[in-house]
């Protein structure tokens, strides 16, 4: 990617490529626990520590697919702001979201962001779509993929 900052416009030159990787971030048990109490969701492989252990397929608590998907958001502005400066940005929408593999607690996980496709659709607006890669640090497997549909105003 460019040094400086580039028009939400001259984000189309750069459709295929990958346009950067996120920081990572840490899903330890106390922001399980908080996205469990924000959703109500609280199944035992998330929060009940020993009985996951006893009983998971993961040997403790992992953290929700949602909470991981959640993750999408302020990924994908870290990366992509530091490369372009829009009035602001919506999200439009989602496809194709699988869930490769579980986040154990206390794992990191962060985003590689791929521009799959930026469509001008007049108003100085912008749909941008990425394929996101949300990795799992030393794990081979990705926690999840998805394609984000995000609307930019130039």
């Amino acid at each position: 990617m460019p040094a400086s900052k580039m028009s939400v416009a001259d984000l189309a030159k750069h459709v295929g490529e990958e346009i950067g990787v996120s920081s990572w971030i840490l899903l330890d048990q106390n922001r399980i626990n908080e996205f469990a109490h924000c959703t109500g969701d609280h199944q035992w492989i998330h929060v009940d520590g020993e009985r996951a252990a006893r009983e998971g397929p993961f040997g403790g608590t992992i953290a929700h697919g949602f909470l991981t998907l959640s993750l999408l958001a302020p990924t994908g502005f870290e990366v992509l702001l530091a490369c372009i400066s829009p009035k602001s940005v919506v999200n439009y929408g989602l496809d194709k979201v699988r869930f490769v593999a579980p986040v154990r607690s206390g794992k990191r996980v962060r985003n590689r962001i791929r521009i799959t496709s930026v469509e001008e659709k007049g108003a100085a607006r912008f749909l941008v779509t990425t394929e996101n890669t949300m990795e799992i640090e030393g794990e081979t497997r990705p926690a999840l993929t998805a394609s984000a549909l995000a609307m930019f105003m130039a």
